[in-house]
């Protein structure tokens, strides 16, 4: 069996390691051209349904890598307003687990995990243009630099743009979801770390403003220095080991992010980049306390973008057959819930399961996919649904309507004030958020 998979991104690459881990044959094809290329350094978080998958797929010492790399986890979920209240403070679990914990890792340190050691499977600047089903049940992917792979079973992992889903599922949707986000990275340093408080330097921080704008502010603090050398005598020899390190650009920093309905922002915000974008964002922000406008002076303008919050539109079952998709390509959510790359990981262990059943003979490749579909495509959207209902992720928020914002607003800052109170329901809260981040159902 030969498994094709297009896209290599979170779940692909997840899904690629452990199908080599199997002994069956895999090939990505990725658009960038190289391992270096799409080096986001933002932070992405790694629950325990994500560990899982990662230490299913990943070979041994590749898993003990990646809980090597990833940053401090965050010790308090606090809630701030514009002027660095604290509404809230939430002590959160320590990362004792390997597994059972929250994670922290840096985007372009966890792309590098996963390029680690497969450069043989993954083809470098395949952008995809269509794909040909076969009678003898073969499919052959085509690409722009006039290149094609066969295989048994076609995978799309290629992401919220899809060119494998359009051609697939082309009554597939994407909506946008109403919100506009600017996010910055700032380095951390000690004159950016004197501009947090205690609990904000080591925890991950939703603000809640005025005016219908919300930001998230999380300090990411790695295992190595700004010269890349390991912080800890006891990491040294992962981290030196590791040949994935030599291509990571993440050193400590801050991730100060803000997000609200479209017509908070300027027209044409999406083409901003670098001085402009930063300037937008101090302009959103007016009102905002001036060590936090401060983050937005001192961030790196080259790494600022801005994005136009996408969902995906719930889709029937179709008939299987020996194409299928995981992660973004299929269930694109807002972030309202954090579990995104959660779910794509999630996809992969699954889908590699099914597989390797398959090519055991256990059952056939059909009828593989077709188990992997009955039970991603409930719990997918499922997930799209929960993270459009959560902090403000939609622009029909009522966190954004005139008058009533107010109110929406009073009553958020007030159940997390009370939350953060009342012992019954601070533990309500943690046992709600690592139940959900922990859940297989």
């Amino acid at each position: 069996m030969k498994v094709i998979i297009i896209g290599g991104g979170t779940g692909g690459m997840c899904l690629a390691h452990g199908l080599r881990q199997a002994g069956i044959e895999v090939a990505v094809h990725e658009r960038y051209g190289s391992r270096r290329d799409g080096l986001y350094g933002y932070r992405v978080g790694i629950d325990p349904t994500g560990n899982r998958a990662l230490r299913q797929c990943l070979p041994p010492r590749l898993f003990d890598t990646f809980v090597a790399t990833c940053a401090r986890t965050p010790r308090h979920f606090n809630v701030l307003t514009q002027s660095k209240h604290v509404t809230a403070s939430i002590p959160l679990r320590d990362d004792v687990d390997d597994v059972n914990s929250e994670r922290s890792v840096s985007r372009s340190t966890l792309r590098q995990i996963l390029f680690t050691g497969m450069d043989d499977v993954i083809h470098f600047g395949k952008d995809f243009t269509h794909y040909e089903q076969h009678e003898n049940g073969t499919v052959t992917a085509y690409f722009a630099d006039g290149t094609h792979d066969t295989g048994d079973l076609l995978v799309a992992a290629d992401g919220t743009r899809s060119a494998l889903r359009r051609q697939f599922l082309p009554h597939a949707e994407i909506k946008e979801a109403g919100i506009t986000s600017i996010a910055t990275k700032t380095a951390l340093t000690p004159e950016t770390r004197a501009l947090l408080s205690a609990e904000t330097a080591n925890g991950i921080s939703l603000i809640f403003g005025t005016k219908g704008l919300l930001g998230m502010l999380h300090v990411m603090e790695f295992k190595w220095d700004a010269d890349g050398n390991p912080k800890n005598p006891e990491d040294a020899a992962l981290l030196q080991d590791w040949s994935g390190l030599q291509f990571d650009n993440s050193r400590d920093y801050i991730n100060l992010s803000v997000w609200s309905s479209h017509e908070h922002f300027p027209e044409g915000i999406e083409q901003q980049r670098g001085a402009e974008l930063i300037a937008t964002a101090l302009r959103v922000t007016e009102n905002w306390h001036p060590d936090l406008r401060r983050l937005f002076e001192l961030s790196d303008p080259e790494a600022a973008f801005p994005l136009r919050i996408s969902t995906s539109v719930p889709v029937e079952p179709w008939k299987s057959t020996n194409i299928t998709l995981l992660g973004d390509a299929i269930h694109t959510m807002t972030p309202g819930q954090g579990v995104g790359a959660n779910t794509a990981l999630r996809d992969a262990a699954l889908l590699c399961q099914e597989i390797i059943a398959a090519d055991r003979g256990r059952k056939t490749l059909l009828a593989a996919v077709e188990g992997y579909e009955a039970e991603m495509l409930p719990y997918g959207f499922a997930r799209v649904a929960d993270s459009l209902d959560n902090n403000g992720t939609s622009g029909d928020d009522p966190l954004y309507k005139p008058g009533v914002g107010r109110l929406a607003l009073f009553a958020a800052r007030t159940y997390f004030s009370l939350t953060a109170k009342i012992p019954a329901l601070r533990r309500k809260f943690l046992e709600d958020l690592y139940t959900y981040r922990g859940a297989d159902a």
